[in-house]
């Protein structure tokens, strides 16, 4: 081989080396990754793609990112912490009830008289007394909710099945949308019963929850009754779920997160005489 030619072979190997190292040092960010968080990495961007593509075609359950990512216990046994109706912690583990839903804490609703009670503290104080029995609760793992919260079917130590009770008892509602109407036989029974919420009207909770959820805000300026102008026009007229017509007074209970909305029919009054008069009745809290 000649000087010039040898020259020529060390260029051309100079750049083979140079353009396959180049490739090695762009792959070799990728070599410390655990090939298990690739995989969910790339089952969650799947996921979320499928669900983007496919938007107009249908309804699709919601993706859970937690159901990817976090392990799936079997279950959790212990002596639970009532937070309300439907939720309870075990071992600092917050676990929601599959399938029913109960009053929140925030909520009230009317007895058999009409007059308003807190029927939230109602049913976390009936599931209280039931727990308490027969301890301790096991709970059987269904799935994680956007919260991070275990979804559960649980039993207590007499294996009496927890959400079945709080719905036979009136102190939770059957919640189609996750149930497929498992409890419905016991709501049917609580209701004809007159037990618990049946007693008198309540709002079911998912729909009290979307009146007062923290995203929805009430207006920085209210619109006022209909030709007063007037800003001491600061009485609510809201509308309950059964239909009834309630109007609220600065200072009570439900005044700061009760929401007007006109289209309904709900309005603003400058005096309690003239919500009476309009067939509004005063709220008892």
């Amino acid at each position: 081989m000649t000087g010039i030619d040898k020259s020529r072979y060390d260029n051309r190997s100079d750049q083979w080396w140079r353009r396959t190292g180049a490739r090695r040092s762009r792959a070799s960010p990728w070599a410390g990754v655990p090939l298990r968080l690739v995989l969910v990495t790339v089952a969650a961007v799947s996921a979320l793609l499928t669900q983007f593509v496919m938007h107009n075609s249908g309804p699709l359950p919601e993706i859970n990112l937690q159901n990817i990512i976090k392990p799936r216990p079997v279950s959790i046994v212990g002596v639970a912490s009532v937070i309300d109706g439907d939720t309870i912690e075990i071992h600092g583990q917050r676990v929601r009830f599959n399938g029913i839903d109960a009053p929140e804490s925030r909520q009230y609703c009317d007895d058999a008289k009409g007059f308003e009670y807190p029927c939230g503290r109602r049913s976390a104080e009936a599931l209280d007394k039931f727990l308490a029995a027969f301890r301790p609760v096991q709970c059987a793992f269904v799935t994680w909710d956007r919260y991070g919260r275990f979804v559960g079917n649980c039993m207590r130590a007499d294996r009496a099945d927890v959400a079945a009770w709080m719905v036979g008892q009136g102190q939770a509602l059957d919640w189609p949308k996750y149930s497929n109407g498992a409890y419905a036989a016991q709501q049917a029974k609580a209701q004809a019963a007159k037990l618990g919420l049946w007693v008198g009207n309540f709002q079911a909770p998912w729909d009290w929850r979307a009146q007062h959820s923290d995203g929805a805000q009430a207006p920085s300026t209210p619109t006022f009754a209909l030709g007063s102008g007037n800003a001491g026009c600061n009485i609510k007229g809201n509308i309950s779920a059964e239909g009834e017509r309630i109007y609220h007074v600065p200072g009570q209970n439900y005044y700061s997160v009760t929401i007007i909305n006109p289209p309904k029919g709900e309005r603003w009054f400058c005096s309690e005489a003239e919500a009476v008069a309009a067939g509004w009745r005063r709220s008892r809290r």
